[in-house]
């Protein structure tokens, strides 16, 4: 999580927190990158995604907070849990945050909030037994 400097320890501590849970209920990997994104900010998001261990199975989320930017990039296999339209209301509910001054608090309910979104469905079995 670069630009790490502009968050207290208590609150790297806690957006680390939030995607180590995340990470674990879902098995999908998540990263936050928070900073300048030259350019295109979709573009440069989709290219930090593009660079993580297994893209198809990550979430990041870039928030560039001196051009107001958000982007949400899900891989193929997390699109299979995660729809567009929980992302779009994950991303509401940062940049409502954002907009009220919590940088920190707002990525750390997005990410809880895409986590919960994405954490698969608990499959029954149904096993007859005599």
């Amino acid at each position: 999580m670069p630009a790490g400097e502009a968050f207290t320890p208590d609150q790297r501590r806690g957006i680390e927190k939030a995607i180590r849970v995340v990470q674990e209920s879902t098995g999908y990997a998540f990263s936050v990158y928070v900073g300048a994104a030259e350019g295109d900010s979709r573009r440069v998001a989709e290219d930090l995604h593009n660079q993580l261990a297994e893209p198809a199975y990550s979430v990041l989320v870039m928030v560039d907070p001196a051009a107001r930017a958000l982007e949400i990039v899900t891989g193929s296999q997390v699109r299979r849990d995660l729809d567009d339209g929980e992302v779009a209301l994950a991303a509401l509910s940062m940049q409502a945050a954002f907009a009220a001054g919590d940088l920190s608090g707002g990525i750390i309910s997005g990410v809880y909030q895409l986590g919960e979104h994405a954490r698969r469905p608990t499959s029954l079995h149904t096993d007859h037994h005599p």
